[in-house]
């Protein structure tokens, strides 16, 4: 399902193609006046796309066995995942579509983002560990990555690029000059680990994950885990919910305080009420000093949102958020939200 947030309150789009099938939604990306978002329905992969006139599909030209990620500037989107003769890079260029190779010992692609039609990175797995990947307009080449996991790199620059991850020694965020990566723990507790990283400038980066925790039953909940740099040290900001994963951050119209998303979200209920969790806000607006909290409007027959994807539309107070909700029967249902 697919929401909006218009500054007041969130709206769910049910126009798009596809909208009342079983299906999921990745990313959204805004490419100039337009919104990309990449669909996969009945095991066939498309990216969606919507201007003044609606919206219109833009089929790719395989389909492939798993869709792991996708992203789109103006001039350029990559889709990336796999097929029976192993990994694809799919590259358009605003007229077709065309396949990447990438460097040997590459096995699999676990996300991609780019910054300008020739300047996209990617982090993947390869028979050594994890690596970075950077096309510069001349072809994929490796970037020595930093130890550990490594997840959704936010490129300021060429040389100022922010990723977060996860190591032996707990959650980290790791920072590209150009030539090094310095890589920082910002939590140290066991299986602490941050998924999405935020950089507003050099001297304001958000990360967001889940808490590390020791023992307890399979499928316990698990506590979000929010950290800020502010220049000079990281810092741990407190949420106003007891678990869930923050999945997103996105910034708002005026770029420093950030929107932030959270999936599974829940509570404490009241002592001894019953059950003992209750629904915890799903998005959050951080105005410097505190933040406010959104719920995702209900939707008859669904469940709430299992993965929430944050895009904000660039010098407005609108915001998109993709993602999946739990379906009838087992099933999952595509969902895109709209705030503003």
């Amino acid at each position: 399902m697919l929401y909006r947030w218009d500054g007041t309150a969130w709206t769910r789009d049910d126009t798009f193609p596809g909208a009342g099938e079983p299906g999921r939604l990745g990313k959204v990306q805004f490419v100039g006046e337009e919104v990309w978002v990449f669909h996969q329905r009945e095991g066939a992969g498309e990216v969606l796309r919507r201007s003044a006139g609606g919206w219109s599909v833009v089929p790719l030209p395989q389909t492939l066995w798993t869709y792991q990620d996708f992203t789109a500037v103006p001039g350029a989107a990559w889709v990336v995942g796999e097929d029976d003769t192993g990994l694809k890079v799919l590259h358009h260029d605003g007229s077709g579509w065309t396949a990447q190779s990438v460097p040997d010992g590459v096995l699999y692609l676990m996300g991609i983002t780019a910054r300008t039609a020739t300047d996209a990175w990617a982090w993947a797995d390869t028979r050594t560990g994890t690596t970075v990947l950077r096309r510069d307009g001349n072809g994929w080449r490796d970037v020595p990555a930093p130890p550990g996991s490594v997840y959704g790199p936010h490129i300021l620059a060429a040389d100022d690029v922010w990723a977060a991850g996860a190591t032996d020694s707990g959650a980290a965020v790791s920072h590209w000059d150009g030539q090094a990566w310095r890589q920082t723990i910002v939590d140290g507790f066991p299986r602490s680990a941050v998924g999405s990283v935020l950089a507003v400038s050099s001297t304001e980066v958000w990360a967001g994950g889940t808490a590390g925790f020791v023992g307890g039953r399979p499928g316990r909940p698990i506590p979000p885990l929010l950290v800020r740099w502010d220049g000079r040290e990281w810092n741990r900001v407190a949420v106003p919910t007891d678990f869930g994963s923050v999945s997103s951050l996105a910034p708002t119209a005026s770029g420093a305080p950030v929107r932030v998303a959270v999936a599974r979200s829940q509570k404490w209920g009241p002592p001894g009420g019953n059950p003992p969790l209750v629904p915890g806000p799903d998005f959050l607006v951080w105005d410097g000093r505190s933040f406010t909290e959104y719920s995702e409007p209900a939707v008859a027959g669904e469940g709430d949102s299992r993965v929430l994807r944050l895009t904000p539309v660039p010098g407005t107070a609108t915001v998109w958020s993709v993602g999946r909700a739990d379906g009838p029967e087992g099933t999952f249902a595509p969902r895109i939200l709209r705030f503003g």
